[in-house]
């Protein structure tokens, strides 16, 4: 089974910017109800669709975290953005139940094809 990956202000050029194929990161923190509900969400879609993406969660809590957050325009959480070739090209703020999130993913990723 495929899982999400930890991403942070070390490894997110790597693991994001420059990752061979679209990257969906999860800002969220662990005071957060709605971004603990979206976790099995998202763990269940890094499954289902890793051939077409990697999910990457940061957890926006330390500072230098929060600085990639402030750099990303991250007002409320959870938010997901979608990177592909290094630039952000769809956003998704609050809770999605499964379906709603992964037919969004599924239309951000066909239109950028």
């Amino acid at each position: 089974m495929a899982s999400t990956v930890v991403v942070d202000e070390k490894n997110f050029s790597s693991a994001v910017l420059k990752a061979d194929k679209p990257v969906l990161v999860d800002f969220w923190a662990s005071w957060c109800q709605p971004c603990l509900m979206m976790e099995p969400v998202l763990e269940e879609l890094a499954d289902e669709m890793k051939e077409d993406l990697i999910i990457a969660k940061l957890n926006t809590e330390s500072p230098e975290r929060g600085m990639l957050a402030s750099l990303y325009n991250v007002m409320s959480i959870p938010n997901m953005k979608l990177f592909k070739d290094g630039k952000v090209i769809s956003e998704f703020v609050g809770f999605r139940p499964k379906p709603v999130l992964k037919k969004e993913l599924e239309e951000a990723l066909k239109s950028t094809k």
